[in-house]
């Protein structure tokens, strides 16, 4: 997993094999999918709860990246931000 370093933290921003768990701090960061209103692109990723920055960790083409998305992040329901 590839790292970026922002304010301190650490972020995971790419997994070339989603196959595992996703791990971060539930209590400062939650996962959410990113929509554009323009293109309709879709990108996973963890939202920080203080300062709402986003990394981005997938790009989402279709259902089963959703799902993916989901089981990596331990999570049953993703939130969508515009």
């Amino acid at each position: 997993m590839i790292f970026r370093h922002l304010k301190n933290r650490r972020f995971p921003v790419k997994e070339k094999k989603a196959e595992g768990k996703l791990y971060y701090d539930p209590e400062e960061q939650e996962p959410v999918i990113r929509c554009s209103i323009c293109t309709g692109e879709q990108v996973a990723g963890l939202r920080d709860r203080k300062t709402n920055a986003f990394a981005e960790v997938m790009l989402i083409r279709d259902e089963s990246d959703l799902e993916l998305f989901k089981k990596i992040a331990g999570v049953d329901h993703v939130r969508k931000i515009y």
